[in-house]
């Protein structure tokens, strides 16, 4: 099929990508020039693993290419997906600024029949606008269908996840469009659900929110077996050995991040309260999740003494591994309640501290993690990635001035770095 992407962020550009994999033409529209123009070199704007050599891929053969000019991609499109942002208003509601100029453009320019598909998050009822929009202002007698098809892409794993769906969500308002998405995606051979575009649209949104309740939930019990000195990892194990509950997710820490999450349960929060219904059960999975991060800082505090004019090193910045994503990270807060403590801080991630850079300031930012603890008092393990985990530690405790960690992934084993001669801290671990 001939398929437009509007919005290269990480949904709509790894969506396009995957798209011209499976044989289909895909060009992807954003307004952007200079992404535009990173993207017709090969380059992607994102870190991603596997993506920019799937974008090369398919520029090598002819599926992909990119573009600023929406109209013509409309007018040679059968699907349009749009993917463009959908951020956070003060008040809690998503900004569909973005969705309803898309919407108009793509109605001026509809030359036969087309899909318009919600790929962004967004609130229920949303379908409804941009039918109205494209109903406003389309040609007269115009043939197009709207639908929802929300995204469930992992950072990190985008790719391997959008090519190997647990499931794929269809919200649809008649079959000529239920036949077009479904030939679409059938090569995935994935299990297609599909739904009136209303429940899909709520799908994604109760989707992220109950996975970020079972995070705050663990890291709640994280909170008890601190208190009463049990293992929170056996709890987790325990817990998830049961099929009704599953393990995944239920990994302690110092709370999720990222854009998603903390994103979509605001915005689901105030959805449901402009529905009529106030969530308090949502309310208290972010009260928790906020809270997990003035813990971790307590819990630095509890092993230093005193955090003023002592060097910690942080080791990770991006809000989780195998992203460069920096977006609402739990490093932001973190280090910025260290240095309000008078805390010097060396910082170190594998690929997000070009981001940092342009959110953090009066760091020293360092080309390992061993430059990061060389004379600090302290290290602390914000994000877990691979490469913390096979770190030489002799060496660690070496370059540090105190042999001492605190450990806000559990990515080390409490025994052996008692057994290395190192003053340890992590998570819900006695």
């Amino acid at each position: 099929m001939n398929i437009a992407v509007v919005g290269t962020g990480y949904v709509g550009l790894v969506s396009g990508a995957c798209f011209a994999s499976l044989g289909n033409k895909v060009v992807c529209v954003d307004v952007d020039e200079r992404k535009i123009a990173m993207l017709k070199k090969g380059k992607s704007p994102i870190y991603e693993p596997g993506l920019e050599e799937l974008v090369r891929e398919n520029i090598r053969k002819k599926t992909i290419t990119f573009s600023t000019d929406l109209k013509s991609a409309t007018r040679k499109a059968e699907v349009i997906f749009i993917a463009v942002g959908t951020p956070p208003k003060p008040n809690g509601d998503a900004d569909l600024s973005y969705i309803e100029d898309v919407a108009r453009t793509i109605a001026r320019e509809v030359n036969g029949y087309k899909v318009i598909v919600e790929k962004s998050t967004v609130p229920v009822q949303t379908g409804e606008k941009i039918r109205d929009t494209m109903r406003l202002f389309a040609p007269k007698g115009a043939q197009f269908d709207v639908a929802s098809n929300p995204e469930f892409l992992r950072e990190g794993s985008a790719v391997s996840d959008f090519m190997n769906p647990d499931r794929v969500i269809l919200g649809v308002e008649s079959a000529r469009a239920k036949k077009v998405l479904i030939e679409l995606y059938k090569p995935l051979k994935s299990r297609i659900l599909v739904t009136d575009i209303k429940s899909a649209e709520i799908i994604k949104h109760a989707s992220n929110s109950f996975l970020a309740m079972k995070i705050s939930f663990i890291n709640a019990i994280a909170r008890v077996c601190d208190a009463a000195k049990a293992d929170v990892e056996l709890v987790s194990l325990g817990m998830g050995l049961d099929s009704r509950i599953g393990k995944s997710f239920l990994s302690p820490g110092i709370g999720f991040g990222g854009f998603c999450f903390p994103k979509d349960l605001a915005a689901f929060i105030r959805i449901c309260e402009k529905l009529g219904y106030d969530f308090d059960l949502l309310r208290a999975v972010e009260r928790i999740n906020e809270e997990q991060k003035r813990y971790f800082v307590k819990r630095i505090e509890e092993v230093l003494w005193n955090i003023n004019q002592k060097t910690i090193a942080v080791l990770g910045l991006a809000f989780k591994p195998n992203t460069d994503d920096m977006r609402y990270a739990p490093s932001l807060d973190i280090v910025a309640a260290l240095q309000a403590q008078g805390a010097r801080i060396r910082a170190y991630d594998p690929h997000a501290m070009d981001n940092a850079k342009k959110l953090m300031k009066n760091v020293v930012f360092c080309r390992d993690a061993y430059e990061a603890c060389k004379g600090a008092d302290c290290a602390i393990v914000v994000t877990e990635w691979g490469e913390f985990k096979q770190l030489d530690l002799k060496r660690v405790k070496k370059l540090l001035t105190q042999p001492t960690i605190v450990d806000g992934r559990n990515i080390y084993d409490p025994k052996k770095m008692k057994a290395l001669g190192f003053r340890y801290a992590s998570i819900g671990r006695s």
